[in-house]
């Protein structure tokens, strides 16, 4: 091996380096949730156990291995045709995004995109209630992860009263019609509830109040809905004994432990469709053509970003 081939190799290394480096990056999000459960301001990992180093070690190669089979399932989608939804429901701070994050993170864009609607417009609230989320419904070879879903009306417009009694029950007549009518069409749907308790609530919640890099995931609503615990469980029961149909049953994930949440949701969702390896063509670099005519011309400094760093 020549010194150039040697640095070849440990150039890739480190940018596979530094692409796992980027789970680690999101790993920083939940930082601050040891440090206040422990009541100081200790954001480091000098802390940790033993025991705790080795969760850690599992967890990253779990999660790495479950991404490498939902890249598997991304190509089987793709030359399946095959067509999923995915709905993400769950109390404020129960971790939905923190899923749909590391389910997407190593896949394309144009096969597995996310979906996070905004409250419905002025004009949106005189449509037919369904009719915004269809847009967003996969062609196929697509997966679609709706981050909340046609179920806020089951939820906080129901709790916080932004839809009427009449509404909320026309919603539980047509929620499980419009969703057996997505299956006939060839549409995959499967529903994830995350469950937290009352004391993981709050302690999230004051890890977003004492952590200026997530105070903006807290909204006056956010707040509010800490106040009606109480009356969201009430609408959550209601929500699953009312929509839970065969063809789109729901699934309750356990997410107290947001890490544990994460593997035990990517597992499931893998188990859920009958995807295989599929057969891939071999790649080679084509050599890079060099014309004699051509010579590269210099950048004009003052539009070249300053070296900082």
């Amino acid at each position: 091996m020549t010194p150039t081939d040697a640095d070849t190799i440990r150039r890739i290394h480190l940018d596979l380096q530094d692409s796992y480096d980027e789970e680690l990056e999101l790993e920083m999000e939940d930082r601050s949730l040891d440090a206040v459960a422990a009541g100081h301001n200790d954001t480091g990992t000098g802390a940790l156990t033993e025991q705790d180093r080795r969760d850690r070690q599992h967890y990253f190669r779990e999660l790495f291995r479950l991404q490498g089979e939902l890249v598997k399932l991304q190509q089987w989608v793709l030359e399946t045709g095959h067509k999923v939804v995915i709905l993400f429901e769950g109390r404020d701070a129960a971790g939905k995004g923190g899923v749909i994050k590391r389910i997407t993170q190593r896949l394309n864009p144009r096969v597995c995109r996310v979906a996070a609607l905004p409250a419905p417009n002025d004009r949106e609230r005189t449509q037919w209630y369904f009719q915004r989320y269809v847009s967003h419904l996969p062609a196929a070879g697509e997966i679609v992860l709706f981050d909340r879903s046609w179920y806020n009306r089951a939820g906080v417009e129901r709790v916080m009263g932004f839809c009427t009694d009449e509404q909320y029950e026309e919603f539980f007549r047509s929620a499980p019609e419009f969703e057996r009518m997505l299956v006939r069409s060839g549409i995959q749907l499967i529903k994830y509830w995350f469950s937290i308790s009352d004391e993981e609530q709050h302690l999230r919640f004051l890890g977003r109040i004492h952590d200026p890099l997530k105070q903006w995931k807290l909204s006056p609503m956010d707040l509010e809905s800490r106040r009606r615990w109480e009356d969201y469980t009430r609408a959550k029961e209601i929500m699953l004994e009312r929509t839970n149909i065969p063809e789109a049953p729901w699934w309750v994930v356990q997410a107290v432990d947001k890490k544990k949440a994460r593997l035990n949701c990517i597992h499931h969702l893998l188990s859920q469709m009958p995807y295989e390896e599929t057969e891939q063509p071999a790649i080679v670099l084509p050599p890079r053509e060099r014309h004699e005519d051509y010579m590269r011309q210099p950048v004009p400094e003052q539009i070249v970003v300053p070296e900082v760093y």
